[in-house]
């Protein structure tokens, strides 16, 4: 039988690709998002356009905290299950106005659970993020405790979190929190180091490098990713999986060194003072996921990044259009 699911933050980033990989599976698809301006709308709607080819996907343009126009979704579509992957996401954007981060993160997820509840919709797929585990020695695992978030985007997911586990104990949803670090990969964010770095460096522009180049991320390739989170639609109970390259965190430095190989171009750097709400290293422990859900990612650092450039190398025009 056909599953129908609800996906939030559908023009986003890593959940255009879960879209993309359900599609694929023969999924019928329901997307919200608000389209805002925290990055380039235009590469939302890039992505928006590649999946409304499918007449398996609907897309609708709302707020995830209106909880009205949420309510008429509910309403009118039997889901089989929530992939609520909506967020303001970015730690230095959260600190200038932590008010939209809890609004949208926070708030958010608490109307889709009272919905979840109301609609008898048992299963939610919640995203979350590595940056949870700020001040902990890697590598990360679930199991540690994540109690001082340092940032408000950190706050708000944790909060999240904690609502999930609420609503799991009260009224027996079923969660499956993913935790996401560092994503990169083909239509990506401009706001992340990746392909802010490539665009600048092909176009000879100096980057900005916050700190000595020496803080590390366990970079992960959005297709792997976006199979993880559809992997963690099996009922689970009440679980939280790390998402994560799961080898050895790259340097800022080393992602640097391998964009200026790919692109035979060299990087002018403008260093700039390190930002105390920034993680130093992220680092995912995935023995869990790979245990409990089978999964484990496929692509490896190098060979993500040749494809991320490939894509912009394919795309130039377009990606000059953004604004970063």
């Amino acid at each position: 039988m056909k599953k129908n699911y609800l996906v939030t933050g559908a023009a986003g980033f890593i959940a255009s690709e879960t879209c993309s990989q359900l599609l694929d599976e023969g999924c019928t698809i329901v997307g919200v998002d608000d389209l805002n301006d925290y990055y380039d709308p235009s590469l939302k709607e890039y992505r928006l356009n590649i999946l409304k080819q499918s007449p398996n996907f609907k897309f609708f343009e709302m707020d995830l905290s209106d909880k009205q126009k949420m309510s008429k979704l509910f309403e009118v579509n039997h889901f089989d299950a929530i992939f609520n992957l909506g967020a303001r996401a970015g730690v230095r954007a959260s600190i200038k106005d932590p008010e939209i981060y809890f609004k949208t993160n926070t708030l958010g997820t608490l109307i889709v659970l009272e919905l979840m509840k109301k609609f008898k919709v048992n299963k939610l797929v919640l995203a979350s993020t590595s940056s949870l585990y700020a001040g902990q020695k890697g590598p990360f695992s679930e199991s540690l405790p994540v109690n001082t978030p340092i940032s408000p985007y950190a706050a708000s997911k944790k909060a999240a979190e904690v609502l999930a586990y609420t609503y799991h104990h009260l009224f027996n949803i079923d969660v499956s929190i993913v935790r996401y670090f560092t994503v990169y990969g083909p239509a990506g964010r401009p706001d992340m180091s990746v392909l802010r770095f490539i665009k600048k460096i092909d176009c000879n522009e100096p980057i900005d490098l916050y700190g000595d180049g020496s803080q590390s991320r366990d970079f992960t390739y959005v297709d792997d990713i976006a199979r993880g989170t559809i992997t963690a639609v099996k009922p689970s109970g009440y679980e939280i999986f790390n998402l994560g390259g799961g080898n050895n965190p790259i340097t800022i430095a080393h992602l640097i060194s391998e964009i200026e190989k790919n692109l035979k171009k060299k990087a002018t750097v403008n260093t700039h003072d390190f930002i105390d709400a920034d993680m130093k290293e992220t680092w995912a422990d995935i023995s869990k996921a790979n245990s409990l859900l089978g999964w484990k990612p496929r692509v490896s650092f190098n060979e993500g990044i040749r494809k991320t450039i490939n894509w912009y190398l394919e795309n130039k025009d377009l990606v000059k259009t953004f604004k970063f």
